[in-house]
């Protein structure tokens, strides 16, 4: 049996439906985790779903726990020989809240709704569809050629919707049972529907505050309007000091010395394309000089992703003693993640704003990490692809987005390959989620191709 065997057993479980069929499964549990009343159905999804699966393909599955989890880790082990290479895959089966009622007419968050050549429904892209096809993909190798070649570890989560909670500590506890030689796993977009891409780890994400408190109670603003400061205007003007009118960030410890020469030549022939459905790109909006790509994958930028002061739903003639935003920086490698607040106060109190209160709301954040793309494995990944879709794939140093990826590359010290099986316009976190089929059928294939590949992974 073949490589091309694998590949068309991958194909083949597409073309008969059977894949389809499983991912309806996975997508009618709703394990939304940032609902507290679906707490079982986390529960239910590793017991019910991905434990007999990966148990049926001759894995040993164990079940971890930890205080600070909204659900249940499933860790899934197949080794072969310790001698063999060993891959460890992740995905996480939560999801968001479904925003059922959000949905366009015949469409639903917990069924599978084929609608000309796209699939909808929660989770077909985050994260339930890409660590199934991955499963599959795996599966497809197995049934050709009786083994896979390598020994596979498999860990899937059920929080990563809520930042991961537990995931650090649980990685740094059991370090010797994720041992492995690479990370090979699935989520986030790829940068066009049409051409694969490999990304090597993500930009962070941290959360931030900015509050005035000028007084008890608003005043009314006819008698006392010009004598009273307005919170909303001075908090409006101490982001305006943080950044520019076309979105260019001020501070500079919230911005990177400069970009790679790897990094820079990696995204050079990279094109974002958000599809038909997607937003048009505004080039004058972000870091001068810089591509499209930089200015997602090479560099930061800071968002306002809430800004409220006075009543917004029922305004009142009152000048309101409050005003509160919360803001975000996605920040690439070489920003000191635990300054960042700290680069903020000290930037306001230059700029006069020193009544500007500044603080981090509690939760996980993401951390910043790349893989080097000259790096061995990522040439290997990139030849596999290339030789089963006949497509070069675009090579990311890392994702826009935040992954808990430092946690692999970092605690577990892995290099970290991801093959993402969406695309931007996917409405990913929103209503009428959904992926397009062909893409499905053609990461079914690549995947299948890949874990054939392993065995000679460079070492």
């Amino acid at each position: 049996m073949t490589r091309a065997d694998a590949i068309a057993t991958a194909e083949r479980h597409f073309d008969d439906g059977g894949f389809q069929r499983r991912l309806a499964r996975l997508v009618s549990i709703p394990t939304e985790s940032q609902n507290p009343e679906r707490s079982a159905e986390l529960d239910r999804y590793i017991a019910t779903e991905m434990r007999p699966e990966l148990e049926a393909m001759g894995f040993t599955c164990k079940v971890l726990t930890h205080p600070k989890a909204k659900g249940p880790f499933l860790f899934a082990s197949r080794i072969e020989d310790e001698t063999l290479p060993t891959v460890l895959g992740y995905g996480h089966g939560d999801v968001i809240r479904g925003l059922d009622a959000e949905w366009s007419a015949g469409l639903s968050p917990w069924t599978l709704t084929e609608r000309g050549d796209r699939w909808y429904g929660r989770g077909v892209v985050d994260n339930k569809g890409q660590h199934a096809i991955n499963i599959a993909a795996l599966r497809s190798v197995l049934e050709t050629k009786g083994k896979l070649g390598f020994n596979a570890k498999y860990l899937i989560e059920m929080g990563e919707e809520t930042g991961s909670p537990g995931l650090r500590e649980i990685c740094e506890e059991n370090r010797q049972l994720f041992a492995a030689d690479v990370l090979l796993a699935s989520d986030g977009p790829r940068l066009a529907a049409d051409r694969p891409l490999i990304f090597l780890g993500s930009r962070g994400g941290f959360l931030v505050d900015l509050t005035i408190n000028a007084r008890k109670g608003g005043h009314h603003s006819g008698n006392w309007g010009g004598l009273l400061s307005n919170p909303g205007i001075q908090l409006a003007h101490a982001i305006a000091s943080l950044v520019g009118p076309t979105g260019q960030i001020r501070v500079p410890g919230l911005v990177p010395d400069g970009i790679p020469d790897a990094v820079r030549a990696a995204l050079a022939d990279c094109v974002i394309d958000g599809g038909p459905d997607g937003p048009t790109i505004e080039p004058w909006w972000g870091e001068p000089g810089l591509t499209s790509a930089e200015k997602v994958f090479g560099w930061c930028n800071f968002e306002v992703l809430a800004f409220e002061t006075g009543n917004p739903r029922t305004p009142v003639n009152a000048i309101p003693p409050k005003a509160w935003a919360r803001c975000q920086l996605r920040f690439v490698v070489g920003i000191d993640a635990g300054g960042i607040a700290s680069a903020i106060r000290r930037h306001l109190d230059r700029q006069g704003f020193a009544n500007v209160e500044v603080s981090v709301p509690p939760g996980e954040f993401f951390r910043a990490t790349r893989l080097d793309p000259a790096h061995p494995f990522v040439g290997w990944a990139a030849a596999s692809i290339a030789a089963t879709t006949g497509k070069k794939p675009n090579i990311l140093p890392n994702l826009g987005g935040g992954l808990p990826n430092d946690i692999f590359s970092e605690v577990l010290g892995l290099p970290t390959l991801w093959v993402p099986h969406s695309y931007p316009g996917c409405s990913q976190h929103a209503p009428d989620e959904h992926v397009p089929s062909a893409l499905v059928r053609e990461a079914l294939a690549l995947m299948a191709g890949l874990y054939w590949d392993v065995p000679g992974l460079p070492r």
